[in-house]
């Protein structure tokens, strides 16, 4: 493993930039020697690292509504809404979740990164659904090691093009960046990128669309939205992945422009299964599918219905 992928994996880092920034600063050392961000880590190899001391967050509390599904004096869990960034970014600096939170447990400051104070996993800006934040250090280094470990169980709601051919099955392709366009992943079975691993179940067939549960077993940046695209049947309104701009051949006039106007990648966490990291108790929270994906399935039953009726 590389030295600033292994610096991620700690919960006091917990990102390659983060770590990288580290390495750069001459806070780690690689058996007593500065090492490159590259470096390939070898069995009994001793690895330092100088955290330097927490600046404090410069950044604003602001008193923004969350929905929350789960509260007590480690966890907080939310129905993050789409549209909602998790963490400030260049750029952005206020309306994000952090900024909710640093209004909500002033104390949270101090958890974790101070940009992103708190935060162990993220969703898409525009992706609704269950998200989970440690308010204390000890729950942060809980949680970030339950999904090293994989054992954190996430399933998806999603609404893609087009009828898949099985009911059910499984994508594995490996995930990495797309050396094109910086901003987008894509989907391999060799070579460049992660091993990725998604499973898929159609629940429900509509016109010119498909209502799925997905369930990713590894959590690579925009892996559900890449592996759907892999398969033919991007979600909609997945503008970065090419699910804006098509629509299966032969769909009636109304589920058309319904699949065509929804404005944001239709994509919902709907569910959170993991262990409390201090009581060790098994939770799972769910979130209802929003408003906007529950009136795009109404209006692709009702073109379904009418279309029979005629």
């Amino acid at each position: 493993m590389r030295l600033d992928r292994f610096l991620a994996t700690l919960p006091e880092i917990g990102t390659r930039a983060r770590g990288r920034q580290l390495i750069d600063g001459g806070h780690v050392r690689v058996d007593a020697a500065a090492r490159k961000p590259s470096t390939a880590l070898r069995a009994g190899m001793e690895i330092t690292v100088a955290l330097p001391a927490p600046v404090p967050s410069a950044l604003e509390a602001q008193d923004i509504p969350l929905r929350v599904l789960h509260e007590d004096p480690d966890l907080l869990v939310i129905d993050k809404p789409a549209g909602m960034v998790v963490h400030p970014a260049p750029g952005r600096r206020r309306d994000t979740l952090v900024n909710a939170l640093l209004h909500r447990a002033r104390h949270v400051a101090g958890v974790g990164a101070s940009e992103r104070p708190g935060i162990v996993h993220r969703l898409d800006r525009d992706t609704s659904g269950v998200l989970a934040i440690a308010l204390t250090p000890a729950a942060l280094e809980g949680l970030a090691q339950q999904f090293r470990e994989r054992t954190v169980r996430k399933e998806y709601l999603a609404v893609v093009h087009g009828a898949l051919r099985q009911p059910r099955g499984r994508v594995a392709l490996r995930v990495g960046r797309d050396p094109r366009e910086r901003k987008r992943m894509r989907a391999s079975a060799a070579g460049r990128g992660r091993t990725a691993l998604t499973t898929y179940e159609v629940l429900e067939r509509l016109p010119g669309a498909s209502l799925v549960r997905l369930t990713p077993h590894t959590g690579r940046t925009h892996q559900l939205r890449v592996h759907m695209q892999s398969l033919g049947h991007p979600i909609v309104g997945d503008r970065l992945y090419g699910g804006a701009r098509r629509v299966t051949r032969g769909t009636l006039p109304p589920a058309a422009a319904a699949i065509q106007a929804f404005p944001r990648q239709a994509l919902h966490a709907h569910r959170l299964a993991f262990t409390h990291p201090r009581t060790h108790e098994p939770l799972a929270f769910e979130a209802d599918l929003p408003d906007d994906i529950r009136a795009l399935l109404d209006e692709l039953r009702r073109a379904d219905s009418g279309s029979r009726a005629s």
